[in-house]
């Protein structure tokens, strides 16, 4: 087959609020949405798109479902998140080769997941 899956492009948060949610994710991820309208606010995060979209009336929200986020330093930017509201979903832990990881959740409870991989270099 020709046709082959690229990689992971976009992560979606669904928000109660968008533009409370998209002046915490400006702060959080210390960037300015290159798409902001009402019905979508896209961030261009290293090559890859966090997205927020109005959620829906009967919207549940669950961990189910983790994306990780690639950070040089995962205790200050953990420690940041948490300064801003967030609240911590799980600790940082080795999880073996030096990587580390962590979630939290944002003020709508969606997930958040970062990662330290000094092994990961993206192409």
């Amino acid at each position: 087959m020709d046709d082959k899956i690229l990689g992971l492009r976009t992560v979606i948060y669904m928000v109660p609020n968008v533009e409370k949610a998209k002046k915490w994710y400006a702060e959080a991820f210390e960037i300015e949405p290159y798409f902001d309208e009402p019905f979508y606010v896209g961030f261009e995060v290293g090559g890859y798109e966090l997205g927020l979209h109005p959620e829906k009336p009967d919207q549940k929200r669950g961990d189910s479902v983790e994306a990780y986020w690639g950070v040089e330093d995962i205790d200050a930017r953990y420690a940041n998140f948490l300064k801003l509201g967030a609240k911590e979903h799980t600790e940082i832990k080795e999880v073996g080769g030096g990587i580390k990881v962590a979630t939290c959740l944002d003020p709508w409870n969606n997930v958040i997941g970062l990662i330290y991989n000094p092994h990961f270099k993206r192409s």
